[in-house]
């Protein structure tokens, strides 16, 4: 990445780097479990709003908790990843109204909601950088942006050639993304973001943000390049992001998705441990803030859609052993709405999330892992659950009972 401007550090303390391998703490009791509550040809089934009223008490019913929702405000593109004007909430997913209509039917079944904020690039309304809803000028255009015209300062992150870098290090273009995430939490009223392309500027800006918009929950997306060989180099860059804001927005752990499906299709479950014996992914590490995940909308397939240019699939012949993982395991997972709804697994992923449920495991639960080698993962989470992956046998023994099984996995809950 590039240096950070000044200006950003301004917003924050000098932070110690962690140790590679520590185990962090996690506040006590977060049970969250969430649903991405979209993918990318969501937008399709217009008012894609009303689906997710109609889906509220579904969702509750299933044990979800956190729903993540589409970017909601207008867009070039219909799902919501090139965003015009920010402040006018009817896009491709339906109107302000239909979505208020969601939010309300969500919190009413008990859920609280997260939406998907893009604020690394902008389009403008007929131009390159016309800004309106709101109004910006040129000087809010990193220098470096290939529009070649933008009169801001350098790009404080990566950029993004669809659309024009903004410059955080505007005031008034931080205090006109502060006033937006705050009216959103207002009304419609939701409780929280997930951050796309985090890398594209300073985490110094994104903190500010957050805190300014009293964000109760956030996740950033931090994806990196990923070597299966070089695991702990993965994870230690997504620790040494959420240092950068304090440990206090999550990300995704792509890291546990990598060894996970690359478990899955070479047999390798030996990946699925480090060397200290805790789990090889960012759950490993940083549980509390690890959001787990099988697929989402950019790495999996969507309904009558394609997988986008980086698509990443799981093995779809073994998602449900996937779910298994992340559903017993620390962290908070999230499940995907296709596999869900689309797949008919709606049954089989309930039923993970029941027994992680009364298991009482939660996102800073403790793993033994009892087994890690080829053709075979076997670990005890809280000492509530057994659990097994692959084709070799294993059972935990007797004062257990089978809760679930299906194509390589196997789950046990303690005989009470």
């Amino acid at each position: 990445m590039r240096k950070i401007a000044f200006a950003a550090v301004l917003f924050l303390s000098v932070l110690p780097t962690r140790p590679e391998g520590l185990l962090f703490a996690a506040p006590a009791g977060d049970a969250t479990v969430m649903m991405q509550g979209f993918h990318w040809t969501s937008w399709k089934k217009s008012p894609w709003w009303g689906e997710i009223k109609y889906r509220a008490g579904e969702l509750s019913a299933a044990g979800i908790d956190l729903v993540w929702l589409p970017p909601p405000s207008d867009s070039l593109a219909p799902e919501g990843y090139m965003p015009r004007r920010l402040e006018v909430l009817d896009s491709g997913y339906g109107t302000a109204a239909q979505l208020s209509a969601a939010v309300r039917a969500l919190h009413g079944a008990g859920i609280r909601v997260i939406a998907d904020i893009v604020v690394n690039h902008r389009v403008g309304v007929e131009d390159w950088a016309d800004f309106a809803a709101p109004a910006w000028g040129p000087d809010s255009v990193c220098s470096d942006d290939e529009w070649g015209q933008g009169q801001g300062a350098r790009d404080t992150g990566k950029g993004f050639h669809a659309a024009r870098d903004i410059d955080h290090t505007k005031a008034y273009v931080r205090d006109s993304v502060t006033r937006w995430l705050t009216s959103l939490r207002d009304n419609p009223g939701f409780d929280g973001w997930r951050y796309d392309y985090a890398r594209g500027f300073s985490p110094a800006y994104m903190l500010a943000y957050n805190r300014a918009s009293g964000a109760a929950f956030s996740v950033a997306e931090i994806w990196d390049d990923f070597d299966p060989a070089r695991p702990d180099a993965h994870r230690q860059a997504s620790c040494d992001w959420m240092d950068a804001v304090n440990g206090e927005i999550k990300v995704f752990d792509f890291t546990t998705k990598g060894l996970l499906q690359q478990a899955m299709l070479s047999g390798e479950y030996w990946r699925l441990a480090d060397t200290a014996g805790r789990p090889a992914g960012l759950l490993g590490w940083w549980p509390a803030n690890a959001v787990t995940f099988i697929d989402n909308h950019d790495t999996g397939p969507s309904p009558g859609g394609k997988i986008q240019e980086k698509g990443w699939p799981f093995p779809s012949d073994r998602v449900l052993a996937g779910y298994a993982y992340i559903l017993t395991h620390p962290g908070i997972p999230c499940v995907y709405w296709p596999h869900f709804f689309d797949w008919g697994l709606k049954a089989q992923i309930t039923g993970l999330i029941k027994i992680r449920s009364a298991a009482g495991v939660t996102a800073s639960s403790s793993v033994n892992i009892v087994r890690a080698e080829r053709g075979l993962y076997a670990a005890y989470v809280d000492g509530a659950l057994a659990v097994k992956l692959g084709e070799n046998p294993w059972s935990p023994g007797p004062g257990w009972t089978k809760a679930a099984e299906g194509a390589g996995y196997a789950v046990w809950t303690r005989q009470k």
